[in-house]
């Protein structure tokens, strides 16, 4: 018997808030239903970091192409159909890639992708591949992509998608209009991993916007993590060799340093680098604790948090506090595998079975 739901009664960021996202009014949306991802309450996780406060977690991996890039990503290719483009470029870690790919598709553009030879996770080199990009490994690190890219869209009749466009961040900031619509207004503090900082700066425009707008009483405080081996706002200086075995913000020179900086300091926020090991106990706490698997970038705002409450840097007690997960966790599944040691194999056995156990059989 056939439903009398509609078929999609979700129709993706740009149409949901259309009034609030700076696109021409007669672009046609080019969309994969993206957004509207899962506010997930995870009160096990908070007991571990010490407790007294509500944490929340903004589930990001469950966009269509498995990150939160989806979400500028259907801005900005609604933007480049509407303006004409015929083809779009980006560099990436990843995540960019396997969006601008799909979307590029959906739309039906060419698609190419700049990515640093042997820097990618495998989950992401495969959806690029799968949705039809032509990707193109350079012998060097993301930041030499993106200055590549941006020469490239300058000179030949490319539209470059990475989060330099604005329109990137306009999709992107909707993250958290949904965060204060399903919580009834901004959480006090949001954590979160910060690379290349396309998001940290979109999440404020979003808060200041919605408060603006009448739709949330106050504005978060913002806690952006980076990895120690790529934490050039930590140290105030560009890492010319970024390392860290969150790939996904192994980046030595944000595009949106200025703007991170700025949105940090109105929202009287804090920034810190945390340990590759830091960044995979939290991502650890996130599976075990709270069954929510997450590429290992996306717990860097997990583990800032950790650190900052044991350091006492934070006063969570009776806090609601928001930690943005970015992308699912088969995006890298190498880290996983490399991380599980060794299973075990038995004989098809019940004895055996139960031995292993150390279970009492009825």
């Amino acid at each position: 018997m056939a439903s009398d739901l509609p078929a999609s009664p979700w129709p993706g960021v740009v149409a949901h808030y259309r009034t609030l996202i700076d696109l021409p009014p007669d672009a046609r949306p080019v969309t994969l239903l993206e957004g509207n991802t899962p506010l997930i309450p995870v009160p096990r996780l908070a007991d571990a970091l010490g407790g007294g406060f509500d944490l929340w977690l903004k589930y990001e991996g469950l966009n269509p192409t498995g990150s939160f890039k989806d979400r500028g990503m259907t801005a900005a290719i609604t933007q480049a159909v509407h303006a004409g483009a015929e083809a779009v470029i980006c560099a990436s870690t990843g995540n960019t890639a396997a969006s601008a790919a799909a979307y590029a598709a959906r739309a039906g553009l060419r698609c190419i992708v700049i990515v640093p030879e042997g820097k990618i996770a495998k989950g992401k080199l495969a959806g690029s591949l799968a949705y039809g990009a032509e990707v193109v490994n350079i012998s060097g690190n993301f930041d030499e992509g993106l200055a590549l890219v941006r020469e490239a869209s300058e000179r030949l009749p490319v539209t470059l998608v990475n989060s330099i466009n604005p329109y990137r961040l306009e999709g992107q900031k909707t993250a958290a209009f949904e965060i204060v619509d399903v919580l009834g207004d901004a959480p006090d503090w949001l954590c979160l991993p910060v690379g290349n900082a396309g998001n940290i700066t979109a999440y404020w425009m979003g808060f200041v916007q919605y408060q603006q707008a009448g739709n949330a009483h106050h504005t978060p405080r913002l806690l952006g993590a980076q990895a120690a081996g790529a934490a050039p706002i930590v140290r105030g200086e560009v890492v010319p060799n970024p390392e860290t075995v969150a790939t996904a913000i192994r980046i030595g020179n944000p595009a949106r340093w200025r703007e991170a900086a700025q949105a940090l300091e109105e929202s009287e926020g804090q920034i810190l680098a945390v340990t590759d090991g830091e960044i995979l106990e939290a991502w650890r706490m996130l599976s075990t604790l709270e069954g929510v698997f997450v590429e290992p970038a996306s717990a860097a705002g997990v583990a800032g948090l950790r650190k900052q409450i044991r350091e006492g840097e934070i006063d969570v007690r009776g806090k609601r506090i928001v930690c943005v997960v970015t992308g699912h966790g088969l995006k890298d599944p190498e880290i996983v595998l490399r991380s599980a040691g060794e299973m075990v194999t038995l004989e098809p056995d019940f004895d055996a079975l139960a031995d292993y156990l150390e279970m009492p059989a009825t």
